[in-house]
């Protein structure tokens, strides 16, 4: 990923997060939240020490998505787990096997670091994606529940 993309990336990246956390959150602190966590986790951006992000491409060399892959597991920084933070195919490209050969291609990044899992979050509203993941192989190993109560 060169710099332009990164930019454009980590805009479009915290804007649907914030947007995510809409539901948990005050739009203002959501938006917070999501430039808290971009800063602590990609703190030198592209030069960031095992972060990963990448730019899939059509033969044509057409941009069709994207991944970040931290090369560890966020909250004990071990390498034996590698954290899939986002994979995405542009709205217009999706349903034609990109996110799958994205997904396939960061389990072998993370393979070749050494790692020896995949872990990554998915909201539950997200049904491609839970179909994508189990089709993969993923297991749901945590899951959190609400109930709005007004």
């Amino acid at each position: 990923m060169r710099q332009d993309e990164y930019d454009a990336y980590t805009a479009r990246r915290e804007a649907e997060y914030a947007d995510s956390l809409a539901g948990s959150l005050p739009p203002d602190a959501a938006k917070e939240k999501a430039r808290q966590d971009h800063a602590e986790f990609l703190p030198q951006g592209l030069a960031t020490e095992r972060q990963r992000l990448l730019i899939a491409e059509d033969d044509a060399g057409h941009v069709v998505g994207t991944a970040w892959v931290g090369l560890e597991e966020p909250r004990t920084r071990t390498t034996e787990i590698a954290w899939l933070y986002d994979i995405r195919v542009e709205e217009r490209r999706r349903r034609s096997g990109y996110a799958r050969a994205i997904l396939t291609a960061v389990e072998a990044l993370a393979r070749d670091a050494g790692a020896s899992r995949l872990g990554l979050n998915v909201f539950g509203h997200n049904r491609p994606a839970i179909a994508l993941y189990e089709t993969s192989g993923y297991e749901v190993t945590t899951q959190q529940m609400v109930k709005r109560l007004r």
